[in-house]
């Protein structure tokens, strides 16, 4: 990305999540989590007018800048304007879940092909890998109901959603969603290593050996108390942003 000059009238706050969530956007693309031009992450602006950030449509990962993330209110309307539009798509999730989750403050959604081939699964993820036990307790199910266009499911989405932060689309991919850009970036990687891992042990067969459930409630404690209190998630996002420009050197 080259050097991006923050515009006169933003503010301070806005061109900083714009600079954060442009990173957050490269290295889905770095560690080749995209489906090409498709899937979003969205990130709430702050101040109570319900707006959030988002990738412009068509544009692959990599091309996403801080100036291009388009502007959206609740319904997806563009509130400043862009030769760009927003994935239709994407409405329905990510609104539903910035109307509803005031906490979620950041969600990415992508279906890579280990996470496509667990959540196609009836049941779902595993909890008995160190980073599946990380998210014990965490995940929500809803069933697939085709492409997430329409209004009519938003409300279901968010039922089943409850108080999680993983919101599994069966038969399709995974919804993540967390206070900031780099809880959720940390919490994507969490989710992506156990569907890995998960797919690895099922294809070597055999019975795996299972965790008690205090040794996974313990591991999702632990690892909720090292994002929120030891700022773990910034210095993992801020070493995969160098790790990522190094390697482009």
């Amino acid at each position: 990305m080259n050097a991006s000059i923050q515009p006169l009238n933003m503010s301070q706050q806005e061109w900083e999540l714009r600079v954060k969530l442009a990173h957050c956007y490269h290295l889905v693309d770095y560690f080749s989590w995209t489906e090409t031009i498709f899937n979003h992450i969205s990130a709430r602006l702050p101040g109570d007018e319900n707006h959030y950030l988002v990738n412009p449509f068509g544009l692959n990962y990599s091309e996403v800048t801080p100036e291009n993330l388009l502007k959206v209110d609740l319904e997806g309307n563009k509130v400043e304007p862009s030769e760009y539009d927003a994935n239709p798509a994407g409405f329905a999730l990510h609104s539903a879940v910035h109307g509803a989750r005031h906490d979620i403050r950041c969600l990415i959604h992508t279906h890579t092909t280990p996470i496509s081939a667990v959540v196609q699964k009836k049941n779902g993820f595993s909890y008995d890998s160190f980073y599946g036990a990380q998210l014990y307790g965490r995940v929500a199910y809803h069933a697939f109901e085709g492409i997430t266009l329409f209004q009519e499911e938003k409300q279901r989405m968010i039922q089943h959603l409850a108080d999680k932060h993983i919101l599994v689309l069966r038969n399709h991919g995974i919804a993540v969603g967390e206070s900031s850009i780099e809880k959720a970036f940390f919490l994507l990687w969490t989710v992506q290593r156990a569907a890995e891992i998960q797919c690895q042990a099922g294809a070597l067969g055999g019975e795996d050996f299972p965790l008690s459930e205090d040794v996974k409630q313990k591991c999702t404690d632990l690892t909720a108390m090292l994002i929120t209190e030891s700022g773990f998630a910034t210095k993992f996002f801020d070493a995969m942003v160098r790790k990522m420009h190094e390697s482009k050197k």
